[in-house]
């Protein structure tokens, strides 16, 4: 549209005539973001003075089309038919997944599997990660799942650059094989996340290699000097050097060339992801490498993008609203570096997040929303956005909180997600939504969990953490106590002090005897998680 478009004398005139032209750049709006997100890239919004919405069109408009609608709206501008009331959500009443919702959703997930080429939608291909993710749940005791997570991963290794490395956007083909070529950041740390994670729930070494080459790429080519990553890069170097062209050549032959533009801008949405990414990746591997990556990553935006309080800015502009986005995926990087390290600050940081989200975008009578609203808000700005995803972003890491801190205000806060991302307008309308699933199910189920019991500087104690974040499970609480630290975060099982290190394994209201070994509690993991 810059190019043709906004080009055309017609349009430009038009536009000079009686409008306000502000082009907003998605990635560093998450407000907007949020509220159009449904209108695809390009999207053309127009709002009246006061605020309130005249037309919203969904992508690419030709400079006739564009001149036509802006001359119909000065001759009439009141709201056409893409100005709708959006449906009222009926929270529920609960706080949990009923079973009709459930049902409707698990239907959704089965129905969406592409049993041909595998992955979840029959159009685009990319990983629908929280499908997968459900998948990777139930994979240890339901074969048809654990197919379906091995087959996704193993056909989507075709977006990963084999050069490169990095995954790109998406396929616009339905076989995996015809990538668009953009590289974002939250592809890259959602498939390096869910490689790992395949890789220590499915045993294929692949899948370990396919993250290692997307975590290559983005140390190589989208992380600052500071350790920090940008945002993405762009599939085209140019209309001749498109990226057809450019991702076909060889290493040295790509490298003579300019190169597709990268956006260096640094936001704490991102960094967060990358540092669970990160995360994932050392708990698969035990490689320190990747830990301290994620420890350099969190310092730098909690130096940089800290608002106080436990919040985060989104690129640290004063005059920027704080968005749910960035504190939320900053909290849940805090909470993946305690499990990786057992070190309690990271968890203070997280409860941190945790109360400053709950403080800033709860809504009242469900969820949160995506910005805070201002006083000075008019229009359509005046009405909260509540993102379904990050909903189940917020509702996923207070109940992970709660199971590790035992705050009943976290337990609380995820039913207050949960209540939105429940209700039957948005969990039997028949979409794939599996992160509800997710989230109805760890909500109403105790994790795994294994605790180690030992000093962290004993190397018993390190081995037994090693094995238990290894361990083939998604959904676990993982603990250290090393006594010269005081009471456990969350003390509702009481441990013997022991001679040497040890671990023990809890379900229910019972724990395992000691075990004292990592082939030990790998055998007796692997006994507590059988299906009963």
């Amino acid at each position: 549209m810059d190019q043709t478009t906004y080009q055309d004398p017609k349009v430009g005139a038009l536009i000079a005539q009686q409008y306000i032209a502000v082009r907003v750049d998605q990635d560093a709006d998450p407000a907007l973001a949020a509220r159009y997100q449904d209108y695809g890239w390009p999207a053309t919004i127009v709002l009246g003075a006061d605020g309130s919405e005249i037309v919203k069109r969904r992508g690419y408009l030709p400079p006739e089309a564009m001149a036509s609608l802006l001359a119909a709206i000065i001759k009439d501008p009141s709201p056409g038919p893409s100005v709708y009331a959006e449906e009222k959500v009926e929270p529920a009443r609960s706080g949990l997944l009923g079973a009709h919702e459930r049902q409707a959703l698990r239907a959704a997930y089965f129905e969406s599997y592409d049993a041909q080429y595998a992955g979840w939608g029959s159009e685009q291909k990319f990983i629908d990660a929280d499908s997968l993710e459900y998948a990777l749940t139930h994979a240890q005791n339901a074969p048809q799942e654990a197919a379906m997570a091995r087959n996704t991963l193993t056909a989507a290794e075709a977006l990963i650059d084999p050069v490169w490395g990095g995954v790109f956007q998406y396929s616009e083909a339905r076989n995996w094989h015809a990538p668009h070529f953009e590289k974002i950041m939250s592809f890259q740390t959602q498939y390096i996340r869910l490689y790992a994670d395949g890789y220590r729930v499915l045993g294929d070494a692949a899948f370990l290699k396919a993250a290692q080459s997307i975590d290559r790429y983005v140390e190589n080519f989208l992380t600052s000097p500071e350790g920090v990553v940008y945002v993405s890069q762009d599939a085209d170097v140019d209309a001749q050097l498109t990226g057809h062209v450019f991702y076909a050549m060889n290493d040295a032959e790509r490298r003579r060339h300019p190169n597709p533009r990268i956006d260096t801008h640094v936001y704490a949405r991102e960094n967060g992801w990358e540092v669970s990414a990160l995360c994932a990746l050392y708990d698969a591997t035990g490689d320190e490498r990747y830990v301290a990556r994620a420890r350099r990553a969190a310092a730098w935006v909690s130096a940089h993008r800290a608002l106080g309080a436990g919040g985060f800015s989104h690129d640290g502009r004063a005059a920027a609203p704080a968005a749910l986005g960035d504190t939320l995926a900053m909290g849940q990087g805090y909470l993946a570096l305690y499990v990786a390290t057992g070190e309690r600050a990271y968890l203070a940081q997280a409860r941190r997040a945790l109360d400053f989200i709950d403080a800033h975008f709860a809504v009242a009578a469900a969820g949160y929303a995506t910005v805070a609203v201002a006083g000075s808000a008019r229009g359509v700005f005046r009405e909260p956005v509540r993102d379904v995803d990050e909903n189940i972003g917020v509702a996923r890491f207070a109940n992970a909180l709660y199971r590790y801190d035992g705050d009943m205000r976290a337990s609380a806060r995820a039913r207050h997600a949960m209540r939105y991302i429940a209700s039957a307008q948005i969990a039997a309308a028949g979409r794939l939504r599996s992160g509800i699933l997710l989230s109805g199910d760890e909500l109403a189920n105790d994790p795994t969990h294994v605790t180690i019991v030992g000093h962290k500087d004993d190397a018993g104690a390190q081995g037994l953490h090693a094995a238990a974040l290894h361990y083939p499970v998604i959904y676990r609480r993982i603990d250290w106590w090393d006594k010269r630290e005081g009471a456990m975060p969350n003390p509702d099982v009481r441990y013997p002090e022991l001679a040497r290190a040890a671990a023990f394994i809890c379900t229910g209201n019972a724990c395992s005897q000691p075990v004292f070994s990592a082939l030990e509690l790998q055998q007796a993991l692997h006994a507590a998680t059988l299906p009963d």
